[in-house]
Formats: C-alpha cells, sequence, structure tokens
C-alpha cells in the first residue's frame, strides 16, 4: 500500500522504552515513517533517555530521533501531559514496549513519561499501537497481553517467540509490519494475524 499517501497528513507520536537490543530495527522503522511526511514526535522513558548499554549510548539515541524527527524528544511527565489536552497525535506507537511498560499500562499507571504519554493520548479516544519486546510475554504478562487486546483503541504490531528453544516466553513484534498496523489502527482496525511467528520452524524438535 501507498504509505505515503495514507500518512503524509499524519501526527505520530513514537513512545521508547528500554528494550535496548531493538533500538535498531525501531530506528529503521522511524526513518521509514518520517519518510511518509507525517510529522513526528518521540517520547523516552526514563530508562531509554537515561540508560547506556552495549546496543549503544542514551545521548546518541536521542540525537538520532532529533534528526530523524526535526523535534525534541519529550522526556518528561509534565511535557508528555498535555499530549492529552492538545490532542497533540492522531495516533500513538509505543516502541518498543517491555514487559514493564505493558504491565503499568494494563493496570492504569502512568508513571513514566511514555506512560503518561498513552495516558494523555487514549482520552481522545484515538488509537494507540503496541510494538512489543518482552521476555515473559508467556508468562507473567500473559494476562496483560490478554487484557490489552480486549482494550478499546488500542492495537499489536503483530508478534511472535523470538527464541522458542532459550526463550520459551519471549515474543517480539515484527516491526517492519509498524507502518501497515498504524494504517489500520487509524481505521480502527487490528491488523491480521496478531500472533506469528519470525521464524518458519515453530514446532518442537527432536533429539
Amino acid at each position: 500500500m501507498d504509505m505515503l499517501a495514507d500518512l503524509h497528513d499524519k501526527t505520530i507520536g513514537v513512545a521508547v522504552t528500554g528494550s535496548f537490543c531493538t533500538f535498531r530495527s525501531l530506528f529503521a522503522e522511524l526513518e521509514q515513517l518520517a519518510q511518509t511526511g507525517a510529522s513526528l514526535y518521540t517520547i523516552f522513558s526514563d530508562h531509554a533517555c537515561q540508560i547506556d548499554s552495549r546496543f549503544g549510548q542514551a545521548e546518541d539515541f536521542l540525537k538520532k530521533a532529533r534528526a530523524i524527527t526535526g523535534r525534541e524528544p519529550i522526556t518528561t511527565i509534565p511535557d508528555a501531559e498535555p499530549i492529552g489536552p492538545k490532542a497533540l497525535f492522531d495516533i500513538l506507537l509505543i516502541a518498543p514496549c517491555t514487559g514493564n511498560t505493558l504491565s503499568k499500562l494494563a493496570n492504569g499507571i502512568s508513571d513514566t513519561p511514555v506512560l503518561m504519554a498513552a495516558k494523555a493520548h487514549l482520552r481522545n479516544n484515538r488509537p494507540l499501537v503496541i510494538s512489543l519486546a518482552t521476555n515473559d510475554a508467556l508468562g507473567m504478562n500473559l494476562k496483560n497481553i490478554g487484557i490489552l487486546l480486549n482494550t478499546k483503541n488500542i492495537y499489536f504490531v503483530p508478534f511472535g517467540q523470538d527464541n522458542y528453544r532459550k526463550k520459551p516466553n519471549s515474543m517480539i513484534a515484527h516491526t517492519e509490519l509498524i507502518p501497515a498496523t498504524i494504517q489500520a489502527a487509524l481505521l480502527g482496525q487490528q491488523i491480521q494475524p496478531v500472533i506469528r511467528s519470525p521464524y518458519p520452524e515453530t514446532t518442537i524438535q527432536k533429539e
């Protein structure tokens, strides 16, 4: 589909949490969204904008967000709160969405800039898209995924197990489907199928 035609007049918020191993694919998708002509804003959780990891320096990620969007990232709860009253976004994407953020969102907690952005945005009955990345999707967080799948105005980027042998509870979103998921969510639709395996081989292997 022609994403340029679909998104060029939209304002999209992209909220980033601390699944650092997914940042490379996230920023690649952010650049693709920028190429559609959409107006982009970024919101960083406390961990995402403060912690340096083996996947990169926090300040480098903030610089990259500035370069892609042309705007200063939102990094505080007070700066995120006006997103609601101003009806700033047509759609908000949380990518990556960690298990911690997922569980708090499902339980109405808003103690980080990302969660405040989500709360503020949802008050306007506008779509929120979750791009999941958590090691306990099929463990403690499974109930929270169920809650959010059944919550009005919340949509998921299709996701699947990323390493079923060594981390059987871990699931991650297919980030290449972020633009298509956004397009569907703007129409009030959940892109299907929601559960997809990142690898063709998903059966139990004989030793």
